[in-house]
């Protein structure tokens, strides 16, 4: 015979429904997770215990008028127009207040052009100074009699370089050092004299200046026929390089058919920019005071990455993954870990928009105390002491104040000198009218001048008309 089927209420009395709690957690796949949140799992953990608070969002969810405005476009700069041509039309094209670019390229190069609009221009300073890549075309003036030369002379022209920018350029010339960090021949046909090299440098160094060099260097001369940016900081032409008809066309399928995925693919985050940087994140209810420019300190910090270093470049990031601002390092690694109070970062640059996340400053028990005393008239409005101020506060506030560490108490100063000092202070109480006095007759003596210049320039000038008449 078969089983008899059980009742609901037999079925509970009989098993345990309860979910039982467990220690281990489920581990988060993050590899994948987009721009600087991505490998947050393996980020070191200082404190799990922060309130989240419901403001900001993840930098590929934000509403297109602030993802616009906080955007990046890595551009392909066709030939002919200038950098500052391409970066004006696309604000227009755009309707944004503000766009900058990492660094210009003649009107005769195409490449890579990372232009940053309105908030993300705050990026502009560090992608200019970051470092470029090039492939050129070399034309020689003759034919080479060995064609490892070439290579022997490419090979020699790496490492810091002296540099004067050529007779049309965009800076001023003179003298200057710049570092080719490597270089590679691509392809050289001897017959037509060509020559098509890759090169790695510093931002700032001139290639039409390189290819001249190079020239001299194989004695038969040489000029660059050609040029293209193939990576500037961080982009490189691989990474979603668009072109202005791409930029046009996202606008207009906006404006005619409220589709955003176009515009969206063709404008990326400003986060993008920053994921070479070391990451901190930061507590939700901190990030307000870090905007105004306040430091971080170790109460307001959740997470960090290994191998930071003092004076290191580091970037403060929200726990939804926005970048906050480029910060100095003043902690490294071990010191995170470790310390229970004091300065993590200084604000190098702030790149969200103050009030993005409510002010959370001054609800601490101590801020809240200070607010109570000054209603009660026991501090002035600007909270500092007068007499009505309680006794505990005054210790508490020296306390607070005073210097970490004390120097010993330097020995008395003799009798002597305090009375010559207390002389010297009369003295200069004596000599305050004085001074003033003097101050008073030489702007009456001013004035007098002036107006004796001014009466005899009329004189000459009515003597003059006289003489015209007459």
């Amino acid at each position: 015979m078969g089983k008899t089927k059980m009742s609901v209420s037999e079925q509970q009395n009989a098993g345990d429904f309860a979910i039982k709690p467990e220690e281990i957690s489920a581990n988060l796949d993050t590899s994948k997770w987009p721009l600087l949140l991505k490998n947050y799992d393996k980020l070191n953990v200082r404190t799990g215990h922060y309130t989240p608070i419901p403001c900001g969002s993840s930098p590929l969810k934000r509403n297109l008028e602030n993802y616009i405005k906080s955007g990046v476009i890595n551009l392909d700069k066709p030939a002919n127009p200038s950098s500052h041509e391409v970066v004006a039309w696309i604000r227009r094209i755009l309707r944004v207040e503000k766009t900058g670019h990492s660094g210009t390229l003649d009107p005769k190069v195409t490449g890579c052009l990372v232009v940053c609009i309105d908030r993300a221009t705050r990026l502009v300073k560090s992608q200019q100074g970051a470092g470029k890549e090039y492939v050129a075309v070399l034309r020689l003036h003759e034919a080479l009699e060995n064609e490892k030369k070439l290579g022997q002379a490419l090979e020699t022209l790496t490492g810091a370089l002296f540099q004067r920018p050529p007779l049309i350029s965009a800076v001023k010339r003179q003298l200057r050092i710049r570092t080719i960090y490597e270089s590679k021949l691509i392809e050289f046909d001897n017959d037509r004299h060509l020559a098509v090299f890759w090169v790695s440098c510093e931002a700032g160094t001139y290639i039409r200046t390189l290819c001249v060099h190079l020239g001299l260097l194989l004695g038969c001369g040489g000029h660059m026929q050609e040029l293209r940016r193939v990576r500037s900081g961080i982009l490189s032409e691989n990474d979603e390089m668009v072109t202005m008809h791409d930029v046009l066309d996202a606008q207009w399928v906006y404006d005619n058919t409220k589709d955003e995925s176009y515009l969206r693919r063709v404008v990326r985050p400003l986060e993008c920019l920053l994921t070479n940087y070391k990451r901190i994140v930061v507590k939700d209810s901190a990030v307000n005071a870090i905007c105004y420019g306040a430091k971080l300190m170790i109460p307001g910090l959740l997470r960090y990455e290994n191998g930071i270093e003092v004076n290191q470049e580091v970037v403060l990031i929200t726990t939804k993954g926005e970048a906050i601002a480029i910060a100095i390092a003043q902690m490294n690694t071990t010191e995170l870990a470790t310390c229970d109070h004091g300065v993590v970062a200084k604000i190098k640059r702030v790149i969200m928009e103050r009030d993005t996340y409510p002010r959370r400053w001054g609800l601490g028990p101590k801020a809240q105390k200070k607010k109570q005393l000054i209603k009660e008239g026991k501090l002035d409005k600007y909270g500092r002491f007068n007499e009505n101020t309680p006794k505990e506060w005054k210790e508490y506030s020296e306390k607070a104040t005073a210097p970490a560490a004390t120097p010993a108490a330097a020995p008395e100063a003799p009798k002597e000198e305090k009375e010559s000092k207390k002389r010297k202070a009369e003295d200069s109480d004596d000599e305050k009218p004085k001074k003033k006095e003097k101050k008073e007759k030489k702007e009456k003596k001013d004035k007098k001048d002036k107006k004796d210049k001014k009466e005899k320039k009329k004189e000459k000038k009515e003597k003059k008309e006289k003489k015209d008449k007459n």
